[in-house]
């Protein structure tokens, strides 16, 4: 679960600020998850309103259910990773990435990079040329065995 900046309004130092925003982004490979920590959330919130007597709104203003990607084209993903010596886990992106769009129409797959420390979708993005490469070079090998071209 990510949360985003809050927004205060008003702020001033040592003053209890009458209204504060802010986001929660939660994320899950599977829909029955999101269903309990939405609960749990809401739950939580109810509790706390009022025990501290404040009002808190809760607004959900978008969901993308969980996309399950094609299990043949990830696995030619991994092998073209194992072939090549790569280090490579399977991960699960709760983004809004092309690849899970294409996903409802076509069979998927996506393959990540790693990023210096881990940071991602931000200005601090940075993932080494090498790194770069490797992915490229997985994508291909991919293709390339799905073709029935090389192994």
């Amino acid at each position: 679960m990510q949360s985003a900046p809050s927004v205060i309004a008003a702020p001033s130092r040592n003053v209890i600020p009458g209204d504060i925003a802010f986001t929660v982004d939660i994320r899950s490979p599977a829909s029955e998850t999101l269903d309990a920590i939405d609960k749990d959330l809401r739950s939580a919130a109810a509790e706390i309103a009022g025990r501290r007597k404040v009002e808190i709104a809760l607004d959900a203003i978008w969901r993308k259910e969980p996309t399950v990607f094609n299990p043949k084209l990830v696995d030619a993903v991994e092998s073209a990773t194992k072939a090549l010596g790569y280090s490579h886990r399977r991960i699960t992106s709760g983004a809004g990435h092309d690849a899970c769009n294409l996903a409802n129409v076509v069979p998927s797959a996506m393959i990540f990079v790693p990023c210096k420390d881990g940071v991602s979708h931000n200005e601090l993005e940075d993932a080494t040329q090498a790194d770069c490469t490797a992915g490229a070079n997985a994508l291909m090998h991919t293709v390339l065995a799905l073709a029935g071209v090389a192994s």
